[in-house]
């Protein structure tokens, strides 16, 4: 954990926060927020990562992991692309393992709602593998773009082969609209346990 503290002071800066506003955002002293980047106290406790991840925009792999190699979740939000365009964003292959019953071939990238967003079927702390797809492939949930913004809908057909979306709160699903168009199959989701 030698390079925690560069790292930290990195998205700090990044992130455009001063050390003050940063130590309110997680809830300790900016005098702590400079011993961490220091490296004077290399041991943070798990509650505390967390909030610093959260207060920095950042997945807490960006914390922990060194290793840019592998891919870290990518923070979903309702404004805004995908959350993998535009960016140099690695997918990843699932197992079948894990996706049974999907249908689905080629990479997928892992999401989480970012912080404070509220979405559909994905609560914060959630994880969920989205294959990137503009084609129906079987009935399920996909994020999907509806007038403007990113959502998450489970879409099926109806009789007729037209598609129909469907939000968590609303047992009436919608007909397609021009306004509405597919970006991915959720091919796997994790819910975050809580006590």
């Amino acid at each position: 954990m030698e390079t925690l503290g560069p790292r930290i002071k990195q998205l700090r800066l990044e992130a455009n926060l001063n050390k003050a506003a940063l130590a309110r955002r997680v809830g300790v002293s900016d005098v702590t927020i400079s011993y961490w980047e220091s490296g004077a106290i290399k041991q943070i406790g798990h509650e505390r990562l967390v909030a610093l991840a959260g207060a920095l925009g950042c997945p807490l792999s960006a914390l922990l992991d060194n290793d840019t190699s592998r891919p870290a979740p990518l923070f979903l939000r309702a404004d805004g692309p995908p959350p993998w365009e535009g960016t140099e964003a690695k997918g990843i292959e699932l197992p079948i393992e894990l996706t049974p019953g999907q249908r689905w071939d080629g990479d997928c990238h892992l999401v989480t709602p970012a912080p404070g967003e509220a979405l559909d079927y994905l609560n914060a702390g959630d994880l969920a593998a989205i294959a990137p797809s503009e084609i129906f492939r079987q009935p399920g949930l996909y994020l999907i773009e509806e007038a403007g913004r990113l959502a998450l809908r489970r879409v099926q057909q109806d009789a007729k082969g037209e598609l129909t979306f469907q939000r968590q709160d609303d047992a009436t699903p919608t007909p397609y609209t021009p306004d509405c168009r597919l970006l991915g199959k959720v091919v796997a989701l994790w819910r975050l346990e809580t006590p």
